[in-house]
């Protein structure tokens, strides 16, 4: 069952005066936003206004899908209280407007949660953008919108989101807006004029850009490295911790030593990441829903800390105690946003292992996909990166001059490795057209789908980290585009 996240607000300037309302549906796997929707209302309360942005946002979900699930946020305390059931309703104008919001769905299926103002900017611009193309005789349109980009997008998003949950209970019982009716308008003090010409609601969007995320501190054993010619030779081997290229040889992160206190912020983090997105795009809105990859890369196994070569071709080790409990912490964090629909798997027992924790705590089957397999390191399989040196010298070099170059014994090149992704993207996409999937992978086909989404050279490879148990998304459209939406997500192990 799909999930989304639907923000609205509205207000009037003069309670009552011109009014409008905004809204915005947000797929709550990704954070991406798919429906926008304003509309001036003449004169009319704060309130109503609130009422009709909430009406407007649940229509536009059930049109993207009536079965989905909708969590609803608005800095509206009064509406929030009102369509939770914790306060009567009173108001005459209120009632049927309160009674249509709740036929939307089925009840159940739509959740309400009060939000401070300044994490509801999306759906604040949108509703000025509406009440200013009012003011001019016009109607808004979507073609002519910037409330996402004037809200922050996707980084503003996730800066909003970033309160804790003691900030936000100090917040609404500061907030008196909804029962004093200072709406979105009155608030605002006035927005520069756009130039809306025609529309009340926009298609959904197909994002076009990427969000890098946190620093890892350390990869894995798939590729070990060492300080010496770092960026080189951290990207060959895709595991290269802060911590390498200082020196130093230990994991940064280890999900073993977090502590319990931590585990109270997760459903907060959840949410957080399950709302970063990418900046929107301009694509045609007649590409349907993309097939979206969360890219899971698998726990820590015993040759994790060690910094050892474990490709296809070698013990195939499976997780140690760490490893199982980062599942778990993912399997838990993915369970809480209830987006994935499917979950595939490397055919290599640690990937097999994880996969398994997390479907389990989703009461999904596994399917396994031999080309999610990590490459094969040949010769150099359960070696450090300074044994392979000290043996191999000439291979490893030309290893890390050229990705059509072989590890020792008949390993598998980078190039291989690429066009073994490719062929099994295209396979994935074809398969799970519009659906939200768990791809449970390694560092190397992790990082390359993430390369050809982004149609980045090879030695893109050099420069990014993938931390054990995190995860990064990748959505991909009918007409072959792609839009990289996280990368090396982690807060759920912390």
């Amino acid at each position: 069952m799909r999930e989304f996240v639907v923000e609205a607000d509205g207000g009037s300037r003069g309670n009552p005066g011109p009014a409008g309302y905004g809204a915005v549906v947000l797929d709550a796997a990704s954070g991406e936003s798919l429906v926008e929707a304003a509309e001036y209302l003449g004169v009319v309360t704060n309130n109503v206004a609130e009422y009709r942005g909430l009406l407007a946002g649940l229509r536009a979900a059930r049109e993207l899908d009536p079965d989905a699930r909708v969590h609803v946020r608005m800095d509206s305390k009064l509406v929030v209280e009102q369509m939770s059931g914790r306060w009567k309703i009173k108001h005459p104008d209120m009632k049927p407007l309160a009674a249509e919001a709740a036929r939307i769905f089925p009840p159940g299926r739509v959740t309400y949660e009060w939000i401070p103002r300044a994490e509801n900017k999306h759906a604040d611009r949108l509703a000025n953008e509406a009440m200013d193309a009012g003011a001019r005789g016009e109607r808004w349109s979507p073609a002519d919108s910037t409330a996402e980009l004037d809200a922050g997008g996707a980084a503003g998003r996730r800066a909003r989101g970033a309160r804790t949950g003691d900030e936000r209970e100090t917040g609404a019982a500061a907030d008196e807006r909804a029962a004093e009716g200072v709406g979105a308008g009155a608030r605002a003090g006035g927005t520069p004029s756009l130039s809306a010409r025609a529309g009340t609601e926009s298609a959904p969007r197909a994002g076009a850009g990427e969000r890098v995320g946190p620093t890892a501190p350390a990869d894995d054993e798939d590729a070990p490295s060492t300080s010496a010619r770092a960026d080189a030779e951290r990207a060959r081997t895709g595991a290269v911790a802060d911590a390498a290229r200082a020196g130093g040889g230990a994991e940064g992160s280890r999900t073993g030593a977090v502590a319990e206190s931590s585990r109270a912020g997760a459903g907060e983090a959840d949410v957080r990441a399950a709302r970063t997105v990418a900046s929107p795009g301009w694509g045609p809105p007649d590409m349907g829903a993309p097939a979206t990859f969360v890219l899971l890369r698998h726990g820590e196994t015993p040759l994790t800390p060690q910094k050892r070569f474990s490709g296809s071709g070698g013990s195939d080790p499976s997780l140690s105690s760490v490893g199982r409990e980062q599942a778990e912490r993912v399997a838990a964090s993915l369970a809480r946003r209830g987006t994935i629909q499917a979950v595939v798997a490397s055919p290599l027992a640690r990937t097999r292992e994880t996969a398994g924790i997390v479907a389990a705590r989703l009461g999904l089957e596994v399917t396994v996909e031999e080309g999610l397999r990590e490459t094969d390191f040949g010769a150099w399989e359960g070696l450090t990166f300074g044994e392979v040196r000290e043996r191999y010298p000439a291979d490893l070099d030309a290893w890390l001059a050229s990705p059509d170059a072989r590890p020792t014994g008949g390993g598998e090149s980078f190039d291989a490795t690429g066009a073994r992704v490719a062929a099994t993207r295209d396979k994935l996409v074809s398969a799970y057209a519009g659906r939200t999937v768990l791809l449970v992978s390694h560092v190397t086909p992790i990082k390359t789908f993430l390369r050809l989404a982004l149609g980045a050279p090879p030695e893109s490879l050099f420069r990014m980290e993938l931390s054990a148990a995190s995860l990064s998304v990748v959505a991909h459209y009918a007409d072959g585009g792609a839009s990289v939406r996280l990368f090396n997500e982690t807060s759920h192990l912390r």
